[in-house]
């Protein structure tokens, strides 16, 4: 079994997770490009089937694939690929209904409700700096979602309702997979973690396909997608694995703490691809709300570190915060 070994460098641990917090971008796009075409639990399919391939020659290279064919806790991870898949699902969905940015900022809400839930399960103790920053980044929350709280008579107005529920729901399961994440460290690898969540995804997705039979909504029922949907979707599968061995490989020559702040790059990539692909401009309740929710992310990360909370062995198994 190879070690794990880590080197101090900085520059290239930061091209590293920028470069993931693009691709996440760029694969969020994606989704969201072809969210007419296919239902959420197909494009999840795609998206965890066809980044396989690529963690699992990852895993070959680095002499760990034994360690990610063999793991110490296999209920540990079905939980984590069930919280993980469905929140995966709901923000494929929400990307169909709301333009990227606000998805984007809503997702936010992770390393917040992260902090509640450890709390809760994990027995950690919040003090009033840390429970002040949670309540920053809630307000944040609600400045954001709250032009679409009201259900009318408009469609348009109704759908954009649903996937901002949708989209912090998902937020919301993200952080139970950050708790599970934490028990997982403890008694599994990096390799493993990594590899058997797209397996778990897989599989959870594929089971969806019967659901439509039963269920005949486009929600479930799939489809045989034309040849530049399936093209776009192992596009956005194989950008999703290389982005989550990017991200993984940026903790080998990084610290945690350091690199935990680029994570929110991933809000001018979504301005940037939003604006550029789908002609769509942040609003200012998104831009406000977005910028309370990073600052309070932002505080607790700082006094996280103040108080010594090592979020390295559970943040690289993460996607950035905001990103499927």
């Amino acid at each position: 079994m190879a070690a794990d070994l880590t080197q101090n460098k900085p520059g290239l641990a930061i091209a590293l997770k920028l470069s993931a917090v693009f691709l996440f971008m760029v694969m969020a796009a994606l989704i969201k490009t072809i969210s007419g075409h296919v239902p959420p639990g197909q494009a999840v399919f795609f998206r965890s089937f066809f980044a396989l391939p690529v963690i699992v020659i990852w895993l070959w290279q680095q002499g760990k694939l034994s360690q990610g064919l063999v793991p110490s806790n296999l209920m540990g991870h079905v939980w984590r690929g069930l919280f993980g898949t469905a929140a995966m699902g709901l923000t494929f969905a929400g990307l169909g209904l709301l333009p990227l940015p606000e998805v984007t900022a809503i997702g936010y809400a992770t390393p917040i409700f992260t902090v509640i839930f450890a709390a809760v399960f994990l027995g950690e103790r919040i003090r009033l700096f840390r429970l002040s920053a949670v309540a920053l980044g809630l307000v944040g929350v609600l400045i954001v979602i709250a032009p679409r709280l009201s259900i009318d008579a408009d469609e348009m107005t109704t759908a954009a309702s649903l996937g901002a529920m949708m989209v912090l729901v998902a937020s919301i399961l993200r952080a139970l997979v950050q708790i599970h994440v934490r028990r997982l460290v403890q008694t599994d690898s990096t390799a493993a973690i990594v590899f058997y969540f797209s397996v778990t995804a897989s599989c959870i997705a594929l089971l969806s396909a019967p659901v439509g039979w039963v269920v005949d909504t486009p929600a479930f029922v799939w489809v045989r997608p034309e040849a530049w949907v399936v093209g776009l979707l192992i596009t956005a599968g194989l950008i999703g694995g290389v982005a989550q061995i990017m991200v993984t490989s940026s903790y080998r020559f990084g610290g945690a703490a350091m690199l935990a702040p680029f994570d929110y790059a991933s809000m001018i990539f979504a301005g940037l691809i939003g604006y550029i692909a789908f002609n769509e401009v942040p609003t200012g309740p998104i831009v406000l709300g977005a910028a309370l929710v990073i600052a309070g992310g932002a505080l607790i990360m700082w006094r996280e570190r103040q108080l010594g909370v090592d979020r390295s062995k559970s943040r690289p198994n993460q996607p950035p915060a905001g990103t499927p």
